[in-house]
C-alpha cells in the first residue's frame, strides 16, 4: 500500500519481539524521524496521514500502524503496553530512527518506551500526552474507562465506544458523535479500530503523569503543548517536562490537540537544529 498524497513509499515490515508484524512506510530525506500516533490513528487516518508532507524536505519520515490497526498484526498474546514498547523499538531499529515524535497517547508511548530503555533516539518529542486524570461518574468516583469500554465492545457497540472515548474520556462536546456520524468514511474507520481504545487506556496507566517512570528518560526531550489546550492538558505537559531530566517545554500558539502540521514543523525545528538534526532542505533540480 502507498498512502495517497503522501511522500511515504510502499509498506515495509518490522517484526516485534513477540513475532507480530508491524507495518511502516518511509519517505523524504535527512535524519530519520519516526512518528507515533495516538488513539484511533494510523497511516491512513490522523497525523501520520498529514504530517509527513510538512517534514519530508528535512527528514526521512517514518509512519507506522500500531498493532491492531491498518496493516499491522494484532498480536497473538494478551495485550500489555510493553508489547507496544517493543513494537516502537522494532520500527526504530528497522529504520535507524534518530528522532521519535509522538502525538497524544502516542507521545505517552514514546516517553514510556524511552523510559524503559528500549529506544535511545538522539531526540524525543511529544505533543500533548493526555495525562489529565480520569473524569468522575455521577457517584463522584473516577470512571472505570477500561471496564466501560469492554462492556460496549463486548456488546458489539463499537460506535458507542467511539462516543464514550470522544465525549466522556477526552471531554469533547456532546454534539461531536452526531457530527462524526455525518462523515461516514471517517466514522467507519473509527469504529474499525475502536477495540484498540483498550490499548490506549492501558497505555495511559490511570491518566496520571508517571513521574518516577519519566525520570528514567535519558535522551534530549521536547514537550509540546498547544496554546488552546485545556488547563488540565497544559498543566500535564508542564508536569511531564518537569519530570524528564533536562527536558524543554514549549507552547505552540493557537494550536489545539489536533495540531496543524505547519505549526508542528516550526515548533520542532529549533530544538532539532540545536542537536544537528535539521539539514538544509533539498533544492529542486540539484
Amino acid at each position: 500500500m502507498t498512502v495517497t498524497g503522501s511522500p511515504l513509499g510502499a509498506t515495509e515490515y518490522a517484526t516485534s519481539s513477540d513475532g507480530t508484524r508491524i507495518a511502516y512506510a518511509r519517505g523524504g530525506s535527512g535524519p530519520v524521524l519516526v512518528l507515533v500516533d495516538g488513539a484511533f490513528c494510523y497511516r491512513e487516518f490522523g497525523p501520520s496521514e498529514r504530517v509527513p508532507q510538512a517534514l519530508a524536505d528535512r527528514f526521512t519520515v517514518v509512519a507506522w500502524d500500531r498493532r491492531g490497526r491498518g496493516e499491522s498484526g494484532a498480536g497473538a498474546s494478551t495485550y500489555a503496553p510493553e508489547r507496544e514498547f517493543e513494537d516502537l523499538a522494532a520500527v526504530v531499529a528497522a529504520t535507524g530512527g534518530e528522532i521519535v515524535l509522538g502525538f497524544s497517547s502516542g507521545a505517552a508511548l514514546a516517553y514510556r518506551t524511552a523510559a524503559a530503555g528500549l529506544i535511545a533516539p538522539r531526540a524525543l518529542v511529544g505533543y500533548e500526552a493526555p495525562f489529565v486524570g480520569r473524569n468522575s461518574g455521577k457517584d463522584g468516583r473516577p470512571r472505570d474507562y477500561r471496564g466501560d469500554l469492554e462492556k460496549l465492545l463486548a456488546a458489539g457497540r463499537n460506535d458507542k465506544a467511539v462516543d464514550y472515548f470522544m465525549v466522556t474520556m477526552v471531554n469533547g462536546p456532546a454534539f461531536l458523535p452526531l457530527m462524526m456520524r455525518l462523515m461516514r468514511g471517517p466514522f467507519a474507520k473509527l469504529k474499525a479500530v475502536a477495540p484498540t481504545l483498550l490499548h490506549d487506556t492501558d497505555l495511559m496507566a490511570g491518566f496520571e503523569v508517571p513521574t518516577a517512570e519519566l525520570a528514567r528518560i535519558a535522551v534530549p526531550t521536547l514537550v509540546l503543548c498547544g496554546g488552546k489546550a485545556a488547563p488540565a492538558m497544559a498543566e500535564a505537559q508542564e508536569a511531564i517536562a518537569a519530570a524528564i531530566p533536562g527536558a524543554e517545554h514549549a507552547v505552540l500558539p493557537g494550536q489545539m490537540h489536533d495540531v496543524k502540521p505547519e505549526a508542528l514543523r516550526e515548533g520542532i525545528l529549533p530544538f532539532l537544529a540545536a542537536r544537528g538534526l535539521t539539514p538544509a532542505p533539498a533544492v529542486a533540480g540539484a
